[in-house]
């Protein structure tokens, strides 16, 4: 009997993300200039992670 595909261990999902955590946006921000220091993390631009 086989394995259901939802009951997997987590080491095997590692596929590329559309959605990114606030934290993620913010170091995507920084690298590409566009992040101020004391800027509010609330409202960010949408962000498209760097392939």
């Amino acid at each position: 009997m086989s394995q259901h595909r939802s009951l997997k261990g987590a080491s095997t999902i590692a596929t590329k993300r559309n959605v990114l955590k606030r934290f993620e946006r913010v170091e995507i921000l920084k690298k590409r200039g566009q992040w101020k220091n004391g800027q509010k993390v609330i409202g960010l631009p949408k962000t498209k992670p760097d392939v």
